[in-house]
């Protein structure tokens, strides 16, 4: 039978299941929606929540987290379905803020194995891909919850990646900049064709980039999308006590500013609002559902500490215009602290990064935030080797501080003795983690094993 696998050797857990969908196709990467919608068709998986999709080289997690945060304070059953996870993949499908657990999951995956597989009448079996698969999965989810409005975000690009298969009510480019340049093109112009692939005719299209590539502008007029970009037809304004979001250039709200830190999150935040506004017929929200998802918003991986490790910043920043983003955030925190101290800060990285990620335009962004680089390899078959980050680091600061270690927990229990063995002299040193997910992950995993028994120097 066409579905024997299921009957036969069904996956009996979730770490089972992942193993077996990520085998299932012979490239992680297949751009193109042909094969995603005809599961979907099988699936009759035909979704009648409200969809906002969210798109980006950047902030597309942060905005998506806002989205959903902002709709649960306002009463509605919301699913959010974001990616890469950094500990767990329950991260990426969420009801209502909480991780859909294991056996849903797996309940998910059978779904839409069983349609994938199909029957000879059908054609048979239709390769996919992890994530494609995942999409499906995470969509079929939201039905049989009975969610209200589902926030999707893209995973690669736009046009042709596999959220961009369901049909948007709304939809949010926060920004265009160069990342997957083999995939996606080597200039702003063709990114930003690409992202703009999620922009629908009279649907809401909002870019919170302050200069969208042509192509992007193109796009939506090209398609009658009902577009509106930042400091335009939308945006925000600095007060003395948080921030003014603006439509028209006129004052609409006031809101405190979002808990998550760094001025470009008022980009996102813009983002979200807009999005919000777009919908008030079919979505209506209060004004005080704004806020309180504003004051409340935390996302691990952006600018993130963990309050039981308040020496530690953790940031998934894997590209140049993120690197920029996190070398802001830094220098904002050395100013802070030596006004309060009258002590300069040392800032010491754990880093490593991917291979096929512009290393050298990240280290060029935070030359001169980061004063010690423990730097160690990605268990992952595209990580970068430790004598190309190092030899990246040399081209950029032929001076810099570097010390190598053999695996990332080694790099962060290091990063955190040298930082013991200063405490007298300088208390406020910090310890950023970044470069990509992947290092995040594997320093999360690291101190949530040691976290009843913290380093000390011997």
């Amino acid at each position: 039978m066409s579905n024997g696998f299921l009957q036969a050797a069904s996956p009996k857990d979730l770490s089972a299941w992942l193993k077996y969908i990520e085998q299932l196709h012979p490239s992680a990467i297949e751009m193109g929606l042909g094969r995603i919608k005809k599961v979907a068709d099988r699936l009759a998986l035909k979704p009648t929540f409200k969809i906002i999709t969210v798109a980006g080289t950047n902030g597309k997690g942060s905005t998506c987290t806002m989205l959903s945060q902002i709709y649960q304070h306002a009463g509605y059953r919301v699913g959010c379905y974001t990616s890469p996870h950094i500990l767990r993949y329950n991260e990426r499908v969420q009801v209502n803020g909480q991780e859909v657990n294991d056996a849903a999951l797996c309940a998910a995956f059978a779904a839409v194995e069983a349609a994938r597989q199909g029957s000879t009448e059908q054609g048979g079996a239709i390769s996919l891909t992890y994530f494609e698969i995942g999409t499906l999965a995470a969509v079929w989810h939201f039905v049989q919850a009975g969610i209200d409005v589902a926030v999707l975000e893209i995973g690669l690009g736009g046009r042709l990646d596999a959220v961009n298969a369901f049909e948007p009510d709304c939809t949010v480019v926060t920004n265009v900049d160069l990342d997957h340049q083999d995939l996606l093109g080597d200039t702003r112009e063709l990114i930003g064709y690409e992202k703009a692939g999620v922009y629908r005719p009279l649907i809401p299209a909002i870019c919170g980039d302050i200069n969208p590539p042509s192509t992007l502008i193109a796009y939506a007029k090209d398609v009658n999308a009902d577009f509106k970009y930042i400091q335009h037809e939308f945006g925000y304004e600095l007060a003395d006590s948080g921030w003014y979001y603006l439509s028209n250039q006129q004052r609409v709200y006031h809101l405190p500013l979002p808990a998550l830190k760094g001025k470009y999150q008022l980009n996102n935040a813009a983002c979200a609002v807009a999005a919000v506004t777009t919908l008030q017929s079919v979505l209506p929200v209060t004004v005080e559902s704004i806020v309180k998802a504003m004051q409340e918003i935390k996302l691990m991986g952006r600018f993130y500490t963990d309050a039981r490790f308040p020496w530690l910043i953790l940031d998934v920043a894997h590209n140049p215009h993120a690197a920029v983003a996190l070398a802001e955030n830094l220098k904002a925190l050395k100013s802070t602290a030596s006004n309060n101290t009258g002590e300069p800060i040392n800032i010491l990285s754990v880093f490593s990064m991917l291979a096929d990620k512009d290393v050298k335009g990240v280290i060029e962004a935070l030359k001169h935030e980061i004063d010690t680089w423990y730097v160690a390899p990605i268990e992952h078959v595209r990580g970068a080797s430790v004598a190309a980050l190092v030899e990246a680091i040399k081209a950029v600061i032929p001076d810099a501080s570097v010390k190598i270690f053999a695996s990332l927990a080694d790099a962060y229990a290091q990063s955190y003795l040298d930082r013991e063995s200063c405490i007298e002299q300088r208390g406020n040193d910090k310890i950023v983690a970044f470069g990509s997910f992947f290092t995040v992950s594997s320093v999360m995993q690291y101190l949530n094993e040691h976290v009843n028994t913290p380093l000390r120097k011997q």
